[in-house]
Order: structure tokens, then sequence, then C-alpha cells
């Protein structure tokens, strides 16, 4: 599976909150969530973003409260994937049950706001197309590219899991 998007850059500890404002989470409409989709650092981020762009952060992202709303909301407002130094545990799990993508990779701050990147999830390459460099992330399980593919954990259920 491949992924191209424009890199949207944020730093360390990017909290659920700063992901998606406790006062939004009345709704679990994935496109109302991500119009205020990391509004508290970036008020302009959900307008900025276009389907299939991609953010890079830091240390220790999504961290803070077990909400599936943070990753909802990443996605609602057209963001393919995450790639991060490091997430928060709890991050991971609520990402593969909406189906979104994320990596680790310690070659993030060779990224820049901006950059077109595309990410070979099969690999763990990570091609920076604005640069002209490669780098090395996990190879993402295919059966995590199915649930991807499929939107989500109860996608993949209803649709037979392993093909």
């Amino acid at each position: 599976m491949i992924i191209k998007g424009k890199v949207h850059k944020f730093g360390d500890d990017i909290n659920t909150d700063d992901i998606i404002a406790a006062k939004y989470l009345v709704s679990t409409d994935a496109q109302e969530l991500g119009k205020h989709c990391m509004e508290t650092i970036n008020p302009n981020f959900s307008q900025a973003v276009s389907p299939g762009d991609i953010i890079i952060a830091g240390r220790n992202f999504g961290c803070g409260s077990s909400r599936e709303h943070a990753p909802l909301a990443i996605k609602g407002c057209g963001v393919s994937a995450v790639i991060a130094r490091s997430f928060a545990a709890i991050f991971f799990r609520n990402a593969i049950n909406i189906g979104l993508p994320f990596l680790e990779s310690l070659d993030v701050d060779k990224i820049n706001p901006g950059d077109f990147i595309q990410i070979d999830l099969s690999s763990g390459i990570i091609q920076n197309i604005t640069q002209n460099q490669d780098y090395k992330t996990q190879v993402f399980p295919e059966f995590l590219q199915q649930i991807v593919e499929s939107g989500g954990l109860i996608p993949w259920i209803k649709r037979g899991s392993l093909k």
C-alpha cells in the first residue's frame, strides 16, 4: 500500500486535547471533528489540509486521554497517515480501529513542513520526493494494511477479516 501527501509538521507530546478539543466530543462524525482538528495548535490546520496529506510529529504523539475522537478527527480532516518519532500506546489501538496508519521513524527531524512524501507500507520506506531522500520505518503488517484499506477494524471484520 502506497500513501502520498504533503507534510504538516508538529512537535513532541501532541496530546488528544491538542488533536481535538474536549468541547467537540459531543460528535462522533469524522468530518465534523475534522473541521476542528489541531485547532488549539493551528486554528487554520483543517483548511490547510488536502486529502491524503500526512502529519509528521516528534515523540509521544497522541498522549493524554484514550478517546477515539483524536484519530477520527485526523482522518476526518483528510490526513492519510501519521509518522512520529513515537506514539502513546493508546493511540495505536484507536488509530487502527478507524483505519488510520501510523508509523514510527527516527528521521522525522529530517522532513520539513510542505515536503511531499510517499510511504510504502509494505517495504517500510518513506521517500521524501521534495528532498530526494529515503528514510526507514517499520513494515506495516499485511493484516493492518487490510484493516486500513477496509476503513477500520469493524469494516474489516464485516468483510471477513484476512483474505
